[in-house]
């Protein structure tokens, strides 16, 4: 048994079980990785008590929007990656902060509130980073991105409402605990490392070439981006199913042993018919069989090839009918989710017919689908980078670092795009990932990639440059405050992108294509910037730009301080005791310094 119906039913189900299997193989394989970061199970399992929370509160905010409208069952994919993914990375970034403030000496009340005044709130924003981007996937129609968008929003909110409120609460408790059940001996966490460091290392290396480091890494990322420019997009069909499912064993069998395309012809409904249109009919129908695209038009005047009449009216005929309205079976010679397929709908659309006409069928839905993609395609950009600069702006206060964000994540996504149409769309690989490469992609995954990992790519810049603007605004020194801030962020963040990637590729593991694709691409993206971007751009173009990047006109820097969305930790609210020939604080002013933090 198949057919649209059974196809659909078998994908649900193997991305269903799937799903099981990318947690069955994501959660212990995460747990691992967090061990080896920090050393011991207690600060370990904070991450993935955060990202439970995570998923199963945005499993809650989808069952009650799923009372209002449709929410595709793709979602749940994305709300467990997603979901997973983001709180690792926000609580990796809070706890290892509140280690850090532990270390330079503060008790953990303390650190906990200087961990949320600084860390905190870089999370909050990235958070918002990651939810305009999925945001914007709601100006689309399509159910299907509109659901992506749902689980999106609510995961990137749920992981930051858990990682400054639940997690702050959960350090306080635990205090200098956080450290315990130690399984490996880890060098102590400290505030600086230096030149001793490999990220400062790495920082400094890019910063004394950053000419031509900037121009070999840029020349890398285009050539990886070359063949996106070769993207043939189309809507998914029974291929996408493991080869070993039944619907497509019994659709292939009827593809390959059945040369007619009865069951994917265009359909094209006459709603206002009468008998006095008859002979309009015929020759509408005559004219539609000359289309080169087009076997055969069957209608109830008879069957035409070539503008000719082959079969005449007859008593099967009479299924065309209907109450004051009439439809035309097209059958194509091509294939019809295809450019081929495409070609046949316009050349159907542009034929005059005397009556009102609608078209549809596979080819004509693909037509439509991708028509209304690139409709909307423009203002979800412009909603994308216009709320993401301003954000970037109000956050760090200078024009170019935001300008200089959005080029960089649209450079490193052009390379992911382009692996991704060089794997799937070519089939370089396709024997080794078990899949078949039907020469497309699905026309709504690169439109779901983008929101998704731009929104990932500024969540690691945004953690990188909270870090660059926070030493700036210490020493003054630009060069300093880019190695500086890239030694602060380069081992958490890199050990945030290795963990949120193998999550991604779990789901990579999945039998139906565009999940593998979804799954496979984003990994791919995570990694992109966490290493070609973060390590070798970045340093590079604020070496070149140097002061500047912190520029804004007069008026823009009075609006942005006058927000007050940036906040400087300033170098007397350091303990004192950790400093050269200091007194301690007594607890009661050290009480105050918290208050006053707070």
């Amino acid at each position: 048994m198949t057919g649209e119906a059974e196809v659909f039913r078998q994908v649900g189900s193997t991305i269903e079980s799937d799903l099981k299997k990318a947690e069955t193989i994501a959660l212990p394989v995460t747990l691992v990785l967090l061990v080896l970061v920090f050393g011991g199970l207690v600060a370990a399992s904070l991450p993935l008590f955060i990202g439970a929370l995570t998923v199963a509160g945005t499993f809650l905010v989808l069952q009650v929007i799923n009372s209002f409208t449709d929410v595709s069952i793709f979602a749940l994919n994305l709300t467990t990656a997603m979901g997973l993914g983001l709180a690792i990375d926000y609580a990796l970034f809070v706890i290892s902060r509140y280690r850090e403030e532990l270390a330079a000496g503060w008790p953990p009340n303390d650190a906990v509130v200087r961990t949320v005044r600084t860390a905190g709130r870089t999370v909050v924003f990235s958070a918002a980073t990651v939810a305009i981007s999925l945001s914007a996937l709601l100006v689309f129609n399509q159910p299907l991105l509109r659901s992506f968008a749902y689980a999106g929003v609510a995961v990137a909110a749920l992981a930051a409402l858990a990682s400054v409120i639940v997690l702050p609460a959960v350090l306080a408790l635990l205090g200098h605990r956080v450290d315990s059940l130690r399984i490996l001996r880890r060098k102590p966490v400290t505030p600086t490392a230096g030149e001793n460091d490999v990220w400062h290392r790495i920082a400094m290396t890019v910063m004394k070439r950053p000419g031509r480091i900037a121009a070999a890494a840029t020349l890398l990322l285009l050539f990886l981006g070359a063949p996106f420019l070769n993207i043939d997009l189309a809507l998914s069909d029974y291929r996408v199913l493991p080869a070993k499912a039944s619907a497509r064993e019994a659709l292939g069998t009827i593809s390959t042993e059945f040369a007619s395309r009865e069951s994917s012809a265009t359909e094209i409904v006459v709603p206002n018919y009468s008998a006095t249109d008859a002979r309009a009919l015929t020759t509408y129908a005559a004219a539609l069989s000359k289309v080169p695209e087009v076997a055969r038009v069957d209608a109830a005047g008879g069957s035409f090839v070539g503008g000719n009449l082959v079969a005449p009216p007859n008593a099967a005929s009479a299924r065309f009918a209907g109450k004051g309205s009439t439809w035309l079976s097209v059958v194509p010679n091509v294939e019809p989710v295809s450019p081929a397929g495409e070609r046949m709908v316009e050349h159907l659309r542009a034929i005059d017919a005397p009556f009102t006409t609608m078209v549809g069928g596979p080819s004509a839905q693909l037509v439509d689908s991708k028509a209304s993609l690139f409709a909307r395609l423009p203002y979800a950009a412009a909603i994308i980078a216009i709320v993401t600069f301003v954000l970037l702006f109000l956050m760090f206060g200078g024009l170019l670092v935001p300008l200089k964000a959005l080029l960089l994540n649209v450079l490193s996504l052009s390379a992911t795009f382009g692996a991704m149409v060089w794997i799937f769309q070519e089939g370089h690989l396709s024997k080794a990932l078990d899949f078949t490469a039907t020469g497309t992609i699905d026309a709504t995954t690169p439109v779901l990639m983008f929101c998704i990992a731009f929104g990932l790519s500024m969540d690691y810049e945004v953690f990188l440059l909270s870090r660059i603007k926070e030493e700036h605004d210490r020493t003054g020194d630009n060069t300093r405050a880019v190695a500086m801030g890239l030694e602060r962020t380069g081992r958490i963040v890199t050990a945030a992108a290795v963990l949120i990637s193998l999550v991604f590729v779990a789901f990579a593991t999945s039998g139906i294509t565009f999940i593998k694709l979804f799954g496979l691409g984003l990994a791919l993206a995570v990694l992109m910037d966490a290493f070609v971007i973060r390590a070798t751009l970045v340093p590079a173009f604020m070496r070149l730009a140097g002061e500047a990047n912190w520029w804004a006109p007069v008026p823009l820097r009075r609006l942005q301080q006058r927000i007050g969305l940036s906040e400087l930790v300033e170098l007397d609210e350091f303990p004192p005791d950790t400093q050269p020939g200091a007194t301690p604080l007594p607890t009661t002013q050290r009480s105050s310094v918290s208050a006053n933090s707070q």
